[in-house]
């Protein structure tokens, strides 16, 4: 099932995010997707201050993963946009395994690489106002419906 959210700022964004972010688990995947711009590093932005996570966050665009310890719990970011056939080096299991959260930057793109227990999250601008998104908001797996069910 498809839950959405319309976030009306970058404010509304981020409170999405810690929402989000205080029914965290270890090993989290959530999958985020939409044009540039859309607001998916701003959601980083929040789930990242809500781990207690003092770095400045940015796309890690050319370095595809960015690794950030410091907080409550390891936040591992990534940015697939510029990943090609190379993606086997990258390690996504480890990754996906481990005792942190993983948030994908453009995660259709290796679709076929991701779990089957996720939580995507597409972001939809609307033509008719620049701040406004539409996030539909996908679980795949009890854990991620019930995320969902808690922060909508």
């Amino acid at each position: 099932m498809d839950y959405k959210y319309t976030s009306r700022s970058e404010i509304d964004t981020m409170e999405l995010a810690e929402n989000i972010e205080s029914e965290k688990f270890p090993g989290m995947i959530i999958c985020l997707d939409g044009e540039l711009g859309s607001g998916k590093t701003v959601f980083v932005k929040g789930f990242a201050k809500s781990l207690g996570i003092t770095e400045n966050i940015t796309s890690p665009t050319f370095n595809i993963v960015k690794e950030y310890e410091q907080g409550e719990m390891p936040l591992y970011h990534m940015d697939v946009y510029r990943l090609e056939e190379s993606s086997e080096t990258i390690g996504f299991n480890d990754y996906f395994q481990s005792n942190g959260v993983t948030i994908i930057e453009w995660s259709d793109l290796i679709k076929d690489k991701l779990p089957e227990e996720r939580l995507e999250i597409k972001f939809k601008t609307i033509d008719d106002n620049e701040n406004t998104r539409v996030l539909v908001l996908k679980p795949y797996g009890q854990k991620y419906e019930d995320v969902v069910n808690f922060v909508l």
